[in-house]
This record gives structure tokens, C-alpha cells and sequence, in this order.
């Protein structure tokens, strides 16, 4: 956490850092827009310093040649009053302004405009200065004066640096959210990986070094404990296959004995029947410990399934399949061919513990289907029966429900059936997919999806799978 805090820390003062930069930068654009409008508005050539330096060189007879000059090159026209409010000189003045003005008239553009221009006016020993701008260069209160060049301006510079502000506080955000999230995928991909069970191993530098060494840390504690369950489960199956195995061997010699009577025959003969069982469930219990943990290797190799499906129950109707049950193959002509780069024995073994399932749920009896089609993209295999079927509770437990091997939390309630466990684990270390369906009454139905090629398998099962 101090590790995080830090890389947080670092982004946090980096933007502040950028915030300050900004207000400088804005500063700076501040003055250089509107320096010449405050030097010329407000500086030495302001209407105020125009209108003292004029009327230091103003009287009755005129102005001086400079200060007309002046005038003109700012654009500026000057009239003259004397004390009667006749006009007795001008230079620029427009044609409007009268000759003659009464004490009501220059109340009025006293306060500011005289025919709609900004004057500015000073009093003089023998009468009154008057200096006139153009019509759009200011606006008058009758306290103040503002350029009107500085007004028109001001809202587009502050438009524009709030724009260039926004957007370059925008660059940022999202160049700090990629570099964020480019950072910070591989720490949650490795947490969902060990959220899942499964080792990982993660390296970076920087600030997020330490969070990094805490997740390979877990990972390695997970990885041991993972080991030593797949060592304790695999010690355990070695070490219960001689005295099973020997269970096994008596109970079949008392159950063909000639020594013993018909009951004690039976009872060994049960005794042998769920001793195969629990040898069957060892192997199994092994298996689904090694695929669970990657430690059990897959030998691949193109393999006809067709050819393989056939052989499957070849075997199982040769080796005597019980009283009450059928098996049937149902393969389309575009799966008679098709090659499948497989563990064959992994993939017969999944179909063995699905055939076996539908046998041992229906005491009764059975009809049981294998289903072979592909297309250009999947390979389908099915495995059905017309058993007792699944309520939907039950068929919702099984797809939902985790397995113990599958959770390292203790306080769940979980099963521990290893059958579908097995064919999904087995299914899914071929890159497929796995579907249980089941109606009451009715049977049931495992659907198997291996890709055949290409990229749209995963799009392609979805599709299916709502249809």
C-alpha cells in the first residue's frame, strides 16, 4: 500500500505541478495579449495623460503644432470653449459638434459622449478643453472609463485560454489514465489469476516494485500450497492401490470361490464391484489434481474422432454393457473425416466418465446417443441419454455450485463429485467449451465444443448456446 500511495502521490503532485504551470503560462499569454492595449489605454498615451499634456499647451489662440500632431496620429479631435460656450477652435472635429453649447449641454457631455463620441474634458484658465475619441474605442461610466477595444477582447482571450486550458488538461488526463491503466493491467491480471488459483509471476520497476513483489510473494505461497495438495492427493492415490488392490484380489477369490455359500459369494461380489469404483474414483480424483495444477502432460496427435467414437463402443459393448441400456453413434458425413490434433486417451476418457454418468443415474435403464458434427469453425460432440433427467435445481447446482478444487475457501459448501469436473477440465486443456443440460423426466445432455480453426470459435459458441 505504501507503494501505491507513492505512485498516487507522484501523479497527484505532477498534475499541481501542471496546474501551476498553466496558471504562469496564462499569466504570461495575459500580458502579451493585452499589453499594447493597456500601454496605449492606460499608459503614457491614455485619454487622461493625452488630455493633461494637450491642455498644458491649450488656450484662447490654439494648441501648439505638436500637440495637433499628436492628436492626429492617435485619431483624436480637440475643441475649445471659451467661458461663454462658444467654440473658438477646433482641429478634426467631426461636422456634427455645434458652434455653440449652453451650461445644459455640457452637463450632458460632461457625464461622458457628446453626439455619441467619448470625450474627455479638462477646464482651463480661459475656458474649457475638450478631446474626442472615435465611437467604438471607449465606453464611459460616469466614474470611469473602459476601452472598448480591451472589453470586445477580453472574453475571447479568457474563451480562448479556458479552451487551450481544458484541452491540454484534457491531453493530460488521458495520457496519465493510458499510462495508469498500462501500469496497472498486469498487477489486476495477475490478482485475477490468483483469484482463480493459479500461480503467477509478475515484474516491474518504479513505484509499483513493491506491489509487484507482494503479489509473487502470494503467488509463490499459492504455488506451494498448490504443490504440496497435488504431492499430499497424488501420495494418497499411490498409497491406497496396494491395499485396494488386494481388496480387490480377495474379494473376487471368496466371490468365485467353490468354499463359499451364495451370500457370502454376493457380499464379495459387492465388495470387489465398489472397490473398482473407488479404485476408478482414485484415478479420477488424480487426474482432475493433476489438470487442475498443469502437472499432468498432453500428448496431441491428429485423431479421427469418428474412428475413436466407434472404437469407444466397441469396447464398451464387448466388455458387456448391462441389462436396460442402449448405445447409439450418430455422426454427420462432415465429421466421417475430420481430424482432431487431441490427447486421445484424454478426450476417450472424457466420453467414458459422461457414458458412465448416464449409467449410473439411470438404475433403470437408458437409452444413450453419441452425436459427432462440425462445421468450419467448431467440432460438436454430444452425449445424451432419455433417463430421469435434472430438475432444474439440480441441473442449476451443477453449473453453478464449484467444485472443493476449485475454491480455497473452507467455509463453502461445495461438492464432490469429480465426474463433470474431470470432462470439463479435460475440455477445456483442449481449448473447448463445455454445455450440461437437463429436463426432468426427459434425460440429459452434455454438449462438447472443441475449435476446428480459425478465430471466432469463442463468438460462434455463444451464438449456439442462445439459440
Amino acid at each position: 500500500m505504501k507503494s501505491l500511495g507513492k505512485y498516487i502521490s507522484k501523479y497527484l503532485a505532477s498534475f499541481v505541478g501542471l496546474v501551476l504551470i498553466l496558471l504562469l503560462i496564462n499569466g504570461i499569454a495575459f500580458g502579451w495579449t493585452f499589453y499594447g492595449i493597456m500601454t496605449k489605454d492606460y499608459g503614457g498615451l491614455s485619454p487622461q495623460n493625452m488630455l493633461e499634456a494637450t491642455a498644458a499647451s491649450a488656450s484662447l489662440e490654439g494648441i501648439s503644432e505638436e500637440a495637433s500632431e499628436r492628436l492626429r496620429n492617435n485619431n483624436i479631435w480637440a475643441v475649445y470653449l471659451d467661458m461663454d460656450g462658444n467654440r473658438v477652435w477646433e482641429t478634426g472635429a467631426p461636422e456634427e459638434i455645434p458652434e455653440h453649447f449652453t451650461i445644459q449641454d455640457v452637463a450632458v457631455f460632461a457625464k461622458g459622449y457628446l453626439v455619441g463620441y467619448p470625450v474627455f474634458i479638462r477646464n482651463t484658465d480661459d475656458g474649457m478643453l475638450i478631446l474626442g475619441y472615435p465611437q467604438d474605442s471607449y465606453t464611459k461610466l460616469t466614474s470611469n472609463y473602459y476601452s472598448l477595444r480591451y472589453i470586445k477582447t477580453l472574453p475571447f482571450f479568457v474563451m480562448g485560454i479556458l479552451a487551450v486550458d481544458f484541452a491540454i488538461l484534457f491531453l493530460v488526463y488521458y495520457y496519465s489514465k493510458r499510462k495508469i491503466l498500462k501500469n496497472s493491467e498486469p498487477i489486476i491480471t495477475s490478482i485475477e489469476t490468483l483469484g482463480n488459483g493459479k500461480p503467477t509471476s509478475l515484474s516491474m520497476c518504479g513505484e509499483l516494485a513493491g506491489i509487484a513483489d507482494s503479489i509473487n510473494k502470494a503467488s509463490g505461497i499459492l504455488s506451494r500450497q498448490n504443490q504440496a495438495r497435488a504431492n499430499w492427493i497424488s501420495g494418497v492415490s499411490h498409497d491406497i492401490r496396494t491395499p485396494l488392490s488386494m481388496i480387490m484380489g480377495y474379494s473376487e477369490r471368496i466371490a468365485h470361490g467353490e468354499s463359499a455359500d451364495s451370500h457370502i459369494s454376493k457380499e464379495a461380489e459387492i465388495i470387489r464391484q465398489q472397490s473398482v469404483k473407488i479404485r476408478e474414483l482414485v484415478q479420477d480424483l488424480n487426474l482432475v489434481s493433476q489438470l487442475e495444477y498443469e502437472m499432468q502432460p498432453i500428448h496431441k496427435s491428429s485423431i479421427n474422432l469418428a474412428a475413436l467414437l466407434r472404437s469407444y463402443t466397441a469396447e464398451l459393448l464387448n466388455s458387456g454393457l448391462p441389462d436396460g441400456y442402449s448405445i447409439n453413434i450418430g455422426i454427420t458425413p462432415a465429421a466421417e473425416t475430420i481430424l482432431f490434433y487431441c490427447d486421445a486417451r484424454l478426450i476417450s476418457r472424457a466420453v467414458s466418465n459422461l457414458v458412465q454418468n448416464s449409467i449410473s443415474h439411470n438404475p433403470d435403464g437408458c437409452d444413450i446417443a453419441l452425436a459427432l458434427d462440425c462445421t468450419d469453425e467448431i467440432i460438436t460432440l454430444s452425449i445424451s441419454d432419455n433417463g430421469i433427467g435434472l430438475s432444474a435445481e439440480n441441473l442449476k447446482e451443477l453449473n453453478e455450485k464449484p467444485h472443493y478444487m476449485e475454491s480455497t475457501d473452507n467455509r463453502l459448501d461445495l461438492r464432490h463429485g469429480l465426474g463433470l469436473i474431470l470432462v470439463r477440465q479435460i475440455v477445456e486443456a483442449h481449448g473447448g467449451s463445455m454445455e450440461l443440460k437437463g429436463w426432468e423426466q426427459k434425460g440429459c445432455k452434455v454438449i462438447l465444443w472443441f475449435p476446428k480453426g480459425g478465430d471466432s470459435f469463442e463468438k460462434t459458441i455463444r451464438s449456439i448456446s442462445h439459440e
